[in-house]
């Protein structure tokens, strides 16, 4: 049975109040609950959110602002989702709308599945990379030539900061000072007593996500994600850049195996800001 004006509900902010709702929501389609990541997101960004008045929340996202509080330089969308009995009724159209004219001139980007992507490019956004999940049991071995890595403590907050704007593109604090109470595994690689990468593990339902992975090089990159797997004995998983083809060559080699691809798509901007070649995997791709 249709549901009448559909397209023309409100659109409202999500607060952490809605956390379970949210939950419920991934749940319905078929996702995991994430309660951890929904608690962050919504913390961090900030939440769109359609109710039927019969029936309370019917479609949600987030979006992750970075750059200056009051003229972000990126918004990143994620967790785009509208209860199955509403699919394909213009509820996600109507989301996405009210999102892109909310963020005005502020470029944007996201990660599609093969089945968000039509909106998305109707919407106009473009794809301009891809990333790779993988995931599965790590088997140790020799990560390349020997790299210190460490568990980060409180003073290496600051250079972490300032490698992740320099690499990322844009000020993200309000993301990262988050990772040592949102994350099981916060560790860094070092030379010469300087920070050349960074990495964190934390829980999602019975996998360990290996995000943000930020190093120097890919031999960087790969001492991190052996050190992160060294400190747990669930299975790794992550989304690695797909041009970053050495570091999924290792990954498989190790035991994980790719488990699907997302298309990055760009509104506004060619193509990301900052470094890819040192930005290896993203925190989530729920938040860029």
């Amino acid at each position: 049975m249709s549901i009448p004006s559909l397209t023309v509900l409100p659109v409202r902010r999500l607060t952490p109040r809605d956390l379970a709702a949210c939950a419920d929501l991934s749940e319905n389609r078929g996702w995991p609950r994430e309660e951890h990541k929904w608690g962050l997101l919504l913390a961090a960004g900030t939440g769109y959110g359609i109710d039927d008045p019969a029936c309370g929340l019917v479609a949600a996202c987030v979006v992750t602002t970075y750059g200056p509080r009051e003229r972000p330089e990126l918004g990143a969308i994620g967790m785009v989702l509208v209860a199955e009995r509403y699919a394909r009724q213009g509820v996600g159209r109507r989301l996405m709308r009210h999102v892109v004219q909310e963020m005005g001139t502020i470029p944007m980007t996201l990660h599609a599945t093969v089945y968000g992507r039509p909106l998305y490019e109707e919407l106009g956004f473009k794809v301009t990379g891809g990333a790779e999940m993988v995931r599965g049991v790590f088997a140790p071995g020799d990560p390349g030539p020997e790299i210190l890595t460490r568990s980060a403590t409180a003073g290496d907050l600051a250079p972490i900061l300032r490698l992740d704007e320099e690499i990322f593109g844009a000020d993200r604090t309000h993301m990262i000072t988050r990772l040592p109470a949102f994350a099981d595994q916060l560790r860094v690689a070092e030379e010469n007593g300087r920070i050349i990468g960074y990495a964190a593990a934390w829980p999602n339902m019975t996998n360990q996500v290996v995000g943000p992975l930020i190093a120097r090089d890919t031999g960087t990159a790969k001492a991190l994600v052996s050190s992160l797997a060294a400190h747990t004995d669930r299975p790794l998983r992550t989304d690695v850049d797909v041009r970053h083809e050495e570091l999924l060559i290792w990954l498989k080699e190790r035991g994980l195996a790719s488990v699907g691809f997302n298309a990055v798509m760009t509104y506004g901007i060619p193509e990301l800001p900052g470094d890819w070649t040192r930005r290896f995997a993203p925190l989530t791709v729920a938040a860029g």
